[in-house]
């Protein structure tokens, strides 16, 4: 399954154009911008399956680095300032990494 199947292709590239600069990127404002604040919680989940890239159940934060380029094989790497800044915005339980429903409590919140 592709991020596309759940968002369009258009509101990706405005998400994706709307962070190019380093240390702009926005994660609330990624997700409104990119439609995922307006999907159901499946489809939320279903984002965060695609993001986990390798099926742990968490997005860590080596995962987080490359969390555009899941979106857009042709987008930046995020700095790591917003890698830590998105990390601990998301980590409601300070593990260190971000389960699927501190995501989905992210993007819905």
């Amino acid at each position: 399954m592709s991020l596309s199947s759940v968002l369009s292709a258009d509101a990706i590239d405005s998400a994706i154009k709307d962070c190019q600069a380093p240390d702009s990127f926005c994660p609330k404002k990624f997700f409104q911008i990119c439609g995922l604040t307006k999907k159901s919680p499946q489809d939320v989940k279903k984002v965060f399956g695609i993001l986990d890239n390798d099926a742990s159940g968490f997005i860590e934060e080596e995962e987080l680095k490359f969390f555009l380029q899941r979106f857009n094989p042709g987008a930046r790497v995020l700095t790591d300032k917003e890698t830590k800044a998105f990390l601990s915005a998301a980590d409601d339980d300070s593990d260190g990494r971000i389960g699927a429903e501190e995501f989905q409590a992210m993007v819905l919140s």
